[in-house]
């Protein structure tokens, strides 16, 4: 590990930590260690970092804001790459839009509403960055990334770089190609917005803003929506209906908000997580014969 180290320290690609504690960038705010935590500074240092760690055949995980993300009490082996400030930058051509992976995607609709630029309304209340949402296909309020995107530039497990169109991106509810065909990291993403109206644009956000901050418990730690709704049914709506609402596992709860939450009540670990949403699924499935599935991304050692 330590050649490992000086040999990233000597390619200055950024911030570099052992045993970093992960519960301090997942918005759950849990999460056991990363052996090596690595903050790429740039697009190119990323492509740099990657190169090295295969050179050293270290296992590696990519993580953007810790949103729709629960990291197991011990952690995750090998390297984590946070997609943080250096992957953070923007270039609007009209009303074509370039932006790195670890673009807050909050800040980014805001952004460029004050530009009177649309397509973005939706992603105003989603707490992640650009390349998770684009990762997963993120949406809200009859909308989603793939309705804007151009592109995607992705980097591959094996460092190799490419940019995949839309169609190869092979967007469904929730999902891309880099989910299960294609794993990779979106270290840069094109978008294409629509001319329109500035206060349309701010009250359709605004809108959508007041809507979460009413229905969704974000005064507490927690990871957003933790299962994937099973069509025509709500996740949310089943778990309600089942009187789950405010059930707890040690410090995780279900949010008395939202049934499709689970947060931090302030000592949660993450196997009172996965106790919660396992108890969650038997409950459904023995009432009404549905499995649900989560659309919270499960990593790190068992």
């Amino acid at each position: 590990m330590n050649e490992l180290m000086n040999k990233l320290r000597e390619a200055n690609i950024g911030k570099i930590k052992e045993n970093e504690p992960l519960a301090n960038h997942t918005t759950m705010k849990i999460g056991g260690p990363a052996d090596l935590f690595i903050e790429p500074s740039s697009v190119e240092n990323i492509i740099k970092t990657i190169e090295i760690l295969h050179e050293y055949q270290v296992e590696w995980t990519a993580i953007g804001r810790g949103s729709n993300l629960l990291i197991s009490d011990s952690g995750i082996a090998g390297a984590v790459i946070k997609l943080g400030a250096g992957l953070a930058h923007m270039e609007l051509n009209g009303s074509e839009l370039l932006v790195g992976g670890g673009y807050s995607l909050v800040s980014l609709s805001t952004q460029i509403s004050r530009k009177g630029l649309s397509g973005l309304e939706f992603a105003s209340g989603i707490p992640g960055s650009v390349g998770g949402a684009v990762y997963m296909n993120a949406g809200a309020h009859g909308s989603d990334i793939s309705n804007i995107l151009k592109k995607a530039h992705i980097l591959f497990a094996d460092g190799k770089v490419e940019w995949l169109s839309k169609e190869e991106m092979e967007f469904s509810y929730r999902t891309s190609v880099l989910q299960n065909k294609r794993p990779g990291i979106v270290i840069e993403a094109a978008f294409q917005l629509q001319a329109g109206d500035k206060d349309i644009i701010f009250a359709e956000m605004q809108k959508n803003k007041e809507y979460r901050k009413e229905t969704q418990p974000w005064n507490f730690p927690c990871a957003g929506s933790i299962f994937r709704n099973p069509l025509p049914n709500y996740a949310g709506r089943l778990i309600e209906d089942a009187g789950l609402k405010g059930f707890s596992i040690g410090g995780a709860k279900v949010s008395d908000m939202h049934g499709n939450f689970i947060v931090n009540t302030g000592n949660a670990k993450a196997a009172d997580v996965l106790a919660l949403i396992q108890h969650i699924k038997d409950t459904i499935y023995d009432k009404y014969t549905i499995k649900i599935e989560t659309e919270v991304e499960i990593i790190g050692r068992k």
